[in-house]
């Protein structure tokens, strides 16, 4: 990210929610609260999925690895949010500017990818139950858990690499954190030619995953309607429909945000809309998880009898 009007060593100075200072103190109260209960709630279902031997499955095994995710995606852009909103600092160096922008894209493209990972394993389990242990062997799935991070490192690493090649003019950032489409609206020269690259990379790490879960999806539908207990099936809508939601609400604020050209991209309308996907979705994947979840709500209690003990 070359710039022709101002340093490169000056960074960038993040506007963040600065257009509405009567805002500013809400947000910063809000955020820091959901924050808390990012950290709380995703903390807790990496050390029950640990600590309990019934969270020892495939599913939990990639909950924690979404749990992760979350963690460090809201971290790695709500602390200076809450700096910037204190109105503390509203710069970012060059260099951080960069690896934000790389951590971030690699977090949240790798969330993309696991979510189908966990698609297909909702998929066995409702489709395939009497295989699903030999199709769900734990090296199968620290080797999908893997591929997912490697994916999600490579999107990161080529559209960073598009973005750094691009020169800049100005160094004012109509956003909270440097992302794509903000920096996008820095660009001294026309675009089309990278973004229609960006935008290759986005359908291989938004579109085709999306079309990959509902297809999963709709093979989960058919076989729940052929189970013939209400229980297995209730069971069945329960733990898939949770995820569905999850899905729902990553790939809904994915798409409106890295799916629409520069030219109609509202930086304004792209603030809010990041807050979603970096603060609201983290906050609500543990609830959604887990709140009419059994075995979690058995693991909790087992490891706090265990403490009392």
């Amino acid at each position: 990210m070359r710039s022709k009007n101002t340093s490169i060593d000056d960074g960038f100075i993040l506007v963040g929610f600065s257009d509405w200072p009567q805002l500013e103190l809400t947000l910063f109260a809000f955020i820091s609260i959901f924050y808390s209960l990012t950290l709380f709630g995703n903390t807790s279902i990496i050390v029950l999925s640990r600590l309990d031997p019934r969270l020892n499955t495939p599913m939990y095994f990639f909950l924690s690895h979404l749990s992760f995710l979350d963690l460090c995606y809201t971290t790695s852009t709500v602390p200076q949010l809450l700096i910037n909103l204190s109105g503390l600092n509203r710069t970012i160096s060059y260099g951080g500017c960069v690896a934000q922008l790389l951590i971030s894209l690699a977090l949240g493209s790798t969330e993309g990818v696991l979510l189908v990972v966990m698609a297909f394993d909702r998929y066995a389990a409702v489709c395939r139950p009497l295989h699903y242990t030999t199709i769900m062997h734990p090296h199968f799935c620290q080797a999908l858990a893997i591929a997912s991070w490697v994916g999600g490192l490579m999107n990161s690493l080529i559209q960073t690499g598009l973005m750094m090649a691009m020169p800049l003019c100005g160094n004012q950032l109509n956003h909270f954190f440097c992302e794509m489409p903000a920096l996008l609206k820095l660009a001294c020269e026309d675009t089309g030619g990278t973004e229609a690259k960006m935008f290759v990379t986005r359908v291989i790490i938004i579109v085709i995953p999306a079309a990959l879960i509902l297809g999963s999806y709709a093979n989960i539908s058919q076989a729940v309607l052929r189970i013939k207990s209400m229980a297995g099936c209730g069971k069945a809508l329960g733990t898939c429909g949770s995820h569905l939601l999850v899905v729902c609400l990553f790939y809904g604020s994915a798409i409106y945000a890295y799916l629409q050209p520069t030219s109609s991209y509202s930086e304004s309308e792209g603030k809010f809309a990041a807050l979603f996907y970096t603060i609201i979705t983290p906050m609500l994947n543990p609830l959604i998880y887990t709140l009419r979840n059994k075995d979690v709500k058995g693991a909790l209690l087992n490891v706090l009898g265990r403490s009392r003990d």
